[in-house]
């Protein structure tokens, strides 16, 4: 009777450590995820680095496991995410844009972190440099082609004098770019005026009262902007303004047009830095910052009509992407 209750808790002992057992034991690579906010971007960033990574035979679900958290623009669940990961000691970790890298950076100086989606990596102190990160921190930038975009505001209204730049003024990725910004468009003889928000809660009334000023929008690739780009379309709609925005997800949110690179592209762009640390033994400190060359020019036809614009025959004919 007592061997019979004995091999009975055992058994149940044993039931209950497995799974605990199977998870410790695991081959598999661990990956811990954050991106800081769902839109088009940032999302199609997401799907470049997983499809990368499978293209190199790195497959989740099956010799890597992927721990995907979205902290939906709110700092303390940035906090919260980075601490988990690092808790979990993972193998690596993806950072989708410049407040999730600096959370992620913040608490950890030893595991692998690779960003994507990020402008400029030095302002944002996340690198020494872009030749020689020196840290635990690389990846690849999204710095766009502001001044080709600039310039085709330019092409799309000749006549146009005053481009209105609206960005938030706590991301120190658009603040670059509106610096940046406002120098090409100074040189394309544009007066330039600027709309700052703090939050999505401020995007239509500063919008609103910098549509009075302006004879066409500039959005650089900012991220609060891009999670509400409906708020500043609607604005931009009821006043006739053309806006330009700073990368394709944007235009097909409903902004006239771009040139812009492509964030899957971006993506499997990481992804293949991450091959090189995962598999090559590759550390971060010593993977220069890359960036993506290839640009495509989009733009929106069904805002166009909305607003009565015509776009001219050039653009039309150049356009890679028409929504």
């Amino acid at each position: 009777m007592k061997k019979a209750v004995f091999t009975l808790i055992l058994a149940l002992y044993l039931a209950i450590l497995t799974p605990f057992a199977s998870f410790a034991q695991t081959d598999a690579i661990q990956i811990g995820v954050l991106q800081l906010v769902e839109h088009p971007a940032l999302d199609a960033a997401y799907k470049g680095f997983v499809d990368g990574l499978a293209e190199a035979g790195f497959v989740d679900g099956e010799n890597i496991e992927i721990d995907f958290r979205n902290a939906q623009a709110d700092q303390s669940n940035l906090m919260t995410m980075s601490d988990r990961f690092v808790k979990n000691n993972v193998d690596l970790i993806l950072a989708i844009a410049t407040p999730a890298t600096q959370s992620v950076a913040s608490a950890t100086s030893t595991i692998p972190i690779l960003f994507t989606a990020v402008t400029d990596p030095v302002a944002a102190r996340l690198v020494e440099s872009w030749e020689k990160p020196g840290l635990n921190v690389t990846g690849v930038s999204d710095i766009g082609p502001i001044e080709d975009q600039i310039n085709l505001c330019r092409r799309l209204l000749p006549e146009a004098k005053t481009i209105g730049i609206i960005y938030n003024s706590s991301e120190v990725n658009s603040e670059v770019q509106a610096k940046e910004a406002e120098k090409y468009a100074n040189e394309a003889g544009f007066k330039v005026e600027f709309g700052t928000v703090t939050s999505v809660n401020d995007i239509e009334q500063v919008a609103t009262s910098l549509a009075a000023k302006s004879d066409i929008f500039y959005v650089p690739t900012d991220n609060t902007i891009a999670s509400a780009i409906p708020n500043l379309v609607q604005v931009a709609q009821e006043k006739g303004l053309l806006i330009v925005g700073g990368e394709e997800g944007q235009v097909e949110s409903g902004a006239a047009a771009t040139i812009s690179i492509s964030y899957y592209k971006l993506g499997l762009q990481t992804a293949a830095m991450a091959v090189r640390i995962l598999k090559d033994g590759a550390t971060p400190a010593d993977l220069p910052v890359e960036k993506l060359e290839d640009t495509d020019l989009i733009i929106n036809q069904a805002y166009a009509d909305e607003i009565g614009y015509t776009y001219p025959k050039e653009i039309l004919d150049a356009a890679n992407t028409v929504y």
